[in-house]
């Protein structure tokens, strides 16, 4: 049942913004129709004859005489509507939250979405998903650090990095390592093609041992070149072999050799009271990344040595000398951005960090 209509009387100044509302081409259609049936209500006409024309239901033309005539043009907006409930709230996120700083069910190494759903009992699974993305919390994802226990880790830093950013006048800074046991391992080369078309390359997962090698490498820390040679075996006999090779490669020049604390580094006091010319920095306990020439090593098995295939020592040994000469074409010395050190405390313990 229609309920009665409304006197619908407008002002002028209502008139021209409806009038005008209905002349604009940007008006959107439910504000066109609401305009026309205030206008033609105003004009005395029926509301079944302005629902004919408008193309609307009469109840519809109705409402908006009842609600222009007790509310004006503010009545022809649409009221705010509360919508439906979220069923899950901000509690819900902080019991999420809670659960994730608790160990995993008994047998499980860590997190998942489903596991989470599963010890909350009321939330679905892809709402856990969805809240995880949002916090960019990633349950897969996995970083490893390592604790330097060492007590004199802040002044070992800093001899070490002081040496990075600057370094004694008319001296040598060289970083020593390192990379033992590298294989030679021969595996069958290919592509693969995909049934989507996508082509990649391959190895087989079987593979025959060649033997393996030993390098010692020598980075410059103000050119970036390497001295690298190899050797069958790491014990203190090849390392001193390998420094006095990099004296005589300077010759008469101070040299200031960066170590970590490998037992064959250390306990060489002989050997460097035969060298004044040298002396021996070493990292810190547990901070063997403070050697440039780690970064060089990886940077040696992304480029030369993964994904490779030999036939022999030999050729895994050329290999590398040809990878070395290469790097050496072009290289860069590595540029310490850090230059502040901070402490923190993890763990009830004061941990030093650069």
């Amino acid at each position: 049942m229609i309920p009665e209509a409304r006197e619908v009387r407008l002002s002028r100044k209502d008139r021209k913004v409806l009038e005008a509302c209905c002349r604009s081409p940007m008006t959107l259609q439910r504000d066109l129709k609401r305009a026309r049936i205030v206008l033609l209500a105003a004009d005395g006409r029926s509301t079944r004859s302005i629902a004919k024309e408008v193309g609307v239901q009469p109840r519809i033309v109705s409402v908006w005489r009842h609600r222009y005539a007790d509310q004006g043009l503010e009545g022809l907006q649409d009221k705010p509507r509360p919508g439906k409930q979220p069923i899950y709230t901000k509690t819900t996120d902080k019991r999420i939250l809670k659960l994730l700083d608790k160990p995993p069910p008994q047998g499980f190494a860590r997190w998942t979405g489903p596991l989470l759903a599963e010890a909350l009992g009321d939330v679905d699974v892809q709402y856990v998903w969805r809240f995880l993305r949002s916090h960019k919390i990633d349950l897969a994802a996995r970083k490893s650090w390592c604790e330097s226990n060492d007590p004199n880790f802040t002044a070992k830093a800093a001899d070490v990095v002081g040496l990075y950013v600057a370094p004694p006048a008319k001296a040598i800074v060289l970083c020593v390592d390192e990379k033992p046991s590298i294989q030679a391992l021969e595996r069958a080369q290919g592509y693969l093609k995909l049934p989507n078309g996508r082509a990649l390359t391959g190895q087989s997962h079987d593979y025959k041992r060649h033997g393996t090698t030993t390098l010692f490498a020598a980075l410059e820390v103000a050119t970036g070149k390497i001295i690298a040679t190899h050797s069958k075996r790491r014990r203190r006999v090849e390392f001193l072999d390998f420094m006095n090779s990099l004296t005589a490669a300077f010759p008469g020049r101070k040299l200031h050799v960066i170590l970590d604390n490998l037992n064959t580094h250390k306990k060489n006091e002989s050997w460097l009271k035969a060298h004044p010319n040298v002396q021996f920095h070493f990292t810190p306990t547990s901070a063997s990344w403070l050697n440039q020439i780690e970064v060089w090593f990886s940077i040696l098995q992304g480029q030369s040595l993964s994904g490779t295939s030999f036939t022999s020592l030999k050729q895994l040994q050329e290999h590398i000398d040809a990878y070395v000469n290469a790097y050496n074409d072009k290289a860069e010395p590595f540029v310490w951005t850090k230059k502040k050190i901070r402490q923190r405390r993890f763990k009830g313990r004061r941990i030093n960090q650069l």
